[in-house]
């Protein structure tokens, strides 16, 4: 659940914690550690992938970062959102890893995997929850009716896409609740679309963390949140923004207007005027100039239907690596689709 920033510090709407991180670090020393915060940042694939691990650890560092405590994994790469089915297959890896490191761990008994999908599967942008859901391996019916037909590397992994309100006229987290009540997954992964701050992050960064999630963040409409407090189990969220504000984005589009003509050295009366104006400064201007029927729309790229598709099968695949134990990208694609 995203918690009320204490401080008067500028936190544009991010549902990221790699860009709330580099938001406090802005302009201080390299080696700037924020209270309460460790941030480890490690590259691979010849820098085609990034791997960053935000982990908040006490109070401190809820107070900085608006987080609860835990782990934020953050995979970045330009191939997720490309048709690149090599760098996919590094990105499921990377991705199965962080999932697996974020799971309970069980010796004796198999582990019950509960995968939601979150979204209104009639609107693109937040469709990725909903795909994801019905591409999994799904094998609880089989624990259920079959037992000895389930092989001892699988676990026992149920799907669901509950809807949204809008919808359905039920809370998303009242029917999660309803169906863990029966279901009693020792683990429940919830995969949603969020928003990002920098538009460079939009469709080519997964984020990973163990603290839940509130369903809507994103687009500023947050249901009940789901986390181990209100489920009873632990939540491993997975998420990729797949939207910008329009306030947001113009601000980019200012900052590099005046970057420009810093390097033109051509001081003219509106460079003088905004060069000595914040980022908070320059997002409020845009906001309180932009015509209230677009100061609220979020912007998504036109091939967003295509790109949802390589999000869908990326982040489904490596769920079923990370959970099933001993299984590999070729077993998974001889059941799944």
């Amino acid at each position: 659940m995203d918690m009320v920033i204490k401080d008067d510090s500028f936190h544009p709407r991010t549902d990221l914690a790699i860009e709330i991180s580099d938001a406090l670090r802005l302009d201080k020393d390299e080696d700037y550690q924020i209270p309460g915060v460790q941030v480890d940042t490690k590259s691979l694939e010849d820098g085609k992938i990034t791997v960053t691990r935000v982990r908040v650890l006490d109070e401190t560092g809820e107070e900085s970062m608006g987080k609860p405590k835990g782990y934020y994994i953050t995979i970045e790469s330009k191939s997720i959102k490309e048709n690149d089915p090599p760098m996919h297959e590094k990105v499921i890896d990377v991705l199965s890893q962080a999932i697996h490191s974020l799971l309970p761990k069980k010796k004796e008994t198999a582990l019950s995997v509960l995968v939601i999908g979150l979204g209104n599967r009639f609107a693109t942008p937040d469709t990725l929850g909903p795909k994801v859901a019905n591409k999994v391996f799904v094998t609880r019916h089989i624990a259920v009716r079959a037992p000895e037909a389930l092989e001892d590397s699988l676990c026992h992994l149920s799907s669901l896409a509950p809807g949204v309100m809008g919808l359905t006229g039920i809370e998303t987290a009242e029917i999660i609740r309803g169906v863990a009540e029966n279901v009693k997954p020792d683990c429940i992964i919830a995969i949603d679309a969020l928003a990002a701050r920098s538009a460079s992050r939009i469709n080519a960064t997964i984020q990973v963390t163990d603290t839940g999630i509130s369903p809507g963040a994103g687009v500023g409409n947050c249901r009940k949140p789901l986390n181990e407090e209100t489920l009873g189990c632990k939540v491993i969220a997975i998420g990729v923004p797949t939207v910008v504000d329009t306030a947001t984005l113009l601000s980019d589009a200012l900052g590099e207007l005046i970057k420009s003509m810093l390097k033109q050295a051509e001081h003219s009366p509106l460079y003088d005027m905004l060069k000595d104006l914040s980022e908070k400064e320059q997002y409020e201007l845009i906001r309180e100039t932009l015509y209230p029927e677009i100061r609220d729309l979020f912007v998504t790229p036109k091939e967003i239907d295509e790109i949802i598709e390589y999000l869908a099968s990326i982040i489904a695949n490596a769920i079923n690596i990370g959970v099933h134990p001993g299984m590999t990208l070729e077993d998974i694609n001889k059941y799944t689709y």
